[in-house]
């Protein structure tokens, strides 16, 4: 089956600079990602959309639009929520997305799972898709440790268990032809990514393994990991069968409007390094 992908942004958000990059000094990453008067850097809100016969999936939902004002101040989400929007100027209504492919259930990756319908009532945003997750970060969202609770959000997920819309998966496993599931743990113990076979060959959507190309490096990893020895491990893999298949990349968090693009494989003193170049989609 012929698969194409394209992007639709919920917006942007804005979060701590220090936290985005772990131990890396501020006088490095600062480089490609200036920070703001509270040392925020903006990050963006990239959902990847996959289309084909029958198939019309979206990869994470962004942060939705739930959120209140002092929510909004915290993230700098002077411009999210803007998923649904974005997607009727493609002429794509919610009931038309067939799939919803979680990488986790952090609220900035599936914040937009849920809406407010007219009543005020918390409800599935894409009411004729399946939306599917591993089995083991459902289980976490449900019971969440001290460093994580802050991050799992039950409205964001919740209602889509009530309404009959859940399933979960266990492992590596295609669930459409072409769209393959791999697990990537690290930032949580049971994150997955996803690679899609394209029309014009693989696209690895990391997910927060690798959250903007800024992450390539496999010391650079976030504070919010919680797991961040794992993260670098299941990053040196990753990257290793990247180049070895020719992946090309999706990175949900990286700032401004170029998520995707192919690697270019650099030859240094310390060995081989990727790096990103942008590419337009070919819609």
């Amino acid at each position: 089956m012929a698969l194409r992908i394209g992007s639709i942004n919920d917006g942007q958000l804005f979060l701590d600079g220090g936290a985005m990059f772990g131990v890396v000094p501020k006088v490095l990453w600062e480089r490609k990602n200036p920070a703001d008067a509270r040392n925020r850097i903006e990050l963006g809100l990239h959902c990847m959309l996959i289309e084909g016969e029958g198939i019309r999936a979206i990869v994470d939902t962004g942060v939705g639009d739930k959120g209140d004002d002092e929510f909004a101040d915290i993230y700098g989400l002077e411009s999210s929520g803007q998923l649904r929007k974005a997607l009727a100027r493609r002429g794509i209504m919610p009931q038309d997305i067939t799939h919803v492919i979680n990488t986790h259930l952090h609220f900035d990756h599936c914040g937009g799972n849920t809406t407010l319908n007219e009543r005020g009532e918390v409800v599935p945003a894409f009411p004729s898709a399946r939306y599917i997750a591993q089995k083991g970060e459902w289980e976490e969202a449900l019971n969440p440790g001290d460093r994580s609770r802050a991050s799992y959000m039950g409205p964001d997920f919740l209602p889509v268990q009530a309404a009959g819309l859940l399933d979960l998966v266990e492992g590596e496993v295609e669930i459409l032809p072409g769209i393959t599931l791999i697990p990537t743990p690290g930032h949580t113990r049971h994150h997955q990514s996803i690679l899609v076979e394209t029309e014009e060959g693989p696209v690895f959507h990391p997910g927060d393994l690798i959250p903007t190309s800024s992450h390539l490096p496999l010391p650079w990893v976030m504070s919010y990991d919680l797991h961040p020895v794992e993260t670098v491990e299941t990053k040196r893999g990753i990257l290793a069968r990247a180049q070895a298949e020719a992946w090309k990349f999706y990175f949900q968090h990286e700032p401004g409007e170029h998520p995707y693009g192919e690697m270019e494989w650099v030859t240094t003193k310390k060995g081989e390094k990727p790096v990103f170049r942008p590419l337009p989609f070919s819609d």
